[in-house]
């Protein structure tokens, strides 16, 4: 068997792990919390419904990305 011609040891965070894991969190925390804030607010057409899905899911996005790098950098070997 013929030796490999690149190997690579990465050091530090995987991106690729904390990209799945965000992806995944963000959907199975972020729906509920979008359709639980979204019974107060008076939202008529789909247009309207729409926005308040982008801007919530983007905060919640970008809180859960944040913890997820956070935790991943905390915990790397």
């Amino acid at each position: 068997m013929p030796e490999p011609v690149e190997t690579t040891s990465p050091d530090g965070v995987d991106y690729g792990w904390v990209m799945q894991v965000t992806f995944v969190v963000t959907i199975v925390v972020g729906a509920p919390v979008v359709a639980f804030l979204s019974i107060g607010v008076d939202l008529p057409t789909w247009s309207a419904r729409a926005e308040f899905a982008v801007r919530v899911g983007a905060v919640i996005w970008m809180i859960v990305a944040l913890s997820v790098f956070a935790y991943a950098k905390r915990n790397q070997e």
